[in-house]
């Protein structure tokens, strides 16, 4: 861990470009950082201007994703409150859209949309462009295990279709929401929390292939689940052999996310370090 270029403390959430550029919300250091592929150093593209709410800076950004339309990152500077949109290239300072956030998980579908979980309201909520109330797509309805609730969400993905996939963290699951679906089905997990191959613990980054194949992160299994559609149980790809840094193992994993190869990226959160896996 540490505050240089090539380091890296206590990273979450993580953006893979096109080009297989990787943006990652570097926690500890109050930053955002791109990597290019086969670098060996990063480069600060937002904050690193010590913690604080000032509009240069941040404290402790727990996702990003890339806005290609406005050529911007969108971050959720959590314990600002906040999701700001900071200028790609040489910005330096980022400008609030949403505020009064919980700590959140962002993602962006084929229009444009935002989709933000808030951790504290248990919901994700949609934001088309131009919208700053957003419409509720997933959740919502107070803090619960019902299909129509959620606890603590953290990260969500959403596919073509603009099914919304949460990690419901609260309930050990992962949650889909079909577009104006009124409750959710359970696609990963939701036997309770343990480590057997049907259940999950503290499920965070969550990312699903173009077959509606489930991979989740799970923070306090220290591995990463693939969940083929309609699987009761899981299998482990990544990890699953203890809390480490040994090339099988991973400690507190987080983020998630596919380049368009198909290699899967994931934040090694207390290795302060971020993992690229070929999966077959």
């Amino acid at each position: 861990q540490g505050s240089e270029t090539n380091q890296l403390y206590g990273p979450f959430g993580l953006y893979v470009d096109d080009d297989q550029t990787i943006y990652v919300a570097d926690q500890g250091n109050h930053r955002i950082m791109e990597w290019k592929s086969g670098a060996t150093n990063g480069k600060v593209v937002a904050g690193g201007n010590g913690q604080g709410n000032g509009a240069h800076q941040l404290n402790y950004p727990s996702d990003v994703i890339i806005d290609k339309e406005s050529d911007s990152l969108i971050i959720s500077d959590c314990v600002n409150r906040r999701v700001v949109r900071w200028p790609r290239r040489n910005g330096t300072r980022g400008e609030t859209i949403i505020s009064n956030i919980s700590y959140s998980g962002l993602t962006m579908d084929d229009n444009g949309s935002l989709y933000v979980t808030d951790n504290g309201k248990n919901e994700v909520r949609r934001y088309k462009i131009g919208d700053t109330q957003g419409t509720v797509v997933a959740g919502g309805n107070g803090k619960g295990n019902h299909l129509d609730q959620l606890s603590n969400p953290s990260y969500v993905f959403v596919d073509r279709d603009h099914s919304v996939y949460v990690s419901d963290s609260g309930n050990q699951r992962v949650m889909k929401w079909e577009e104006r679906a009124k409750q959710g089905i359970v696609v990963a997990g939701g036997q309770g929390e343990g480590n057997s191959l049907t259940q999950l613990n503290n499920p965070q980054g969550v990312v699903v292939d173009q077959l509606g194949t489930v991979y989740v992160a799970e923070w306090m299994n220290h591995r990463i689940m693939r969940w083929p559609k309609g699987a009761v149980q899981g299998s482990v790809i990544v990890g699953g052999n203890g809390y480490g840094a040994q090339s099988n193992q991973l400690a507190y994993p987080i983020g998630l996310s596919f380049d368009r190869h198909g290699n899967l990226y994931a934040v090694d959160y207390a290795n302060h370090r971020v993992q690229k896996f070929n999966i077959e």
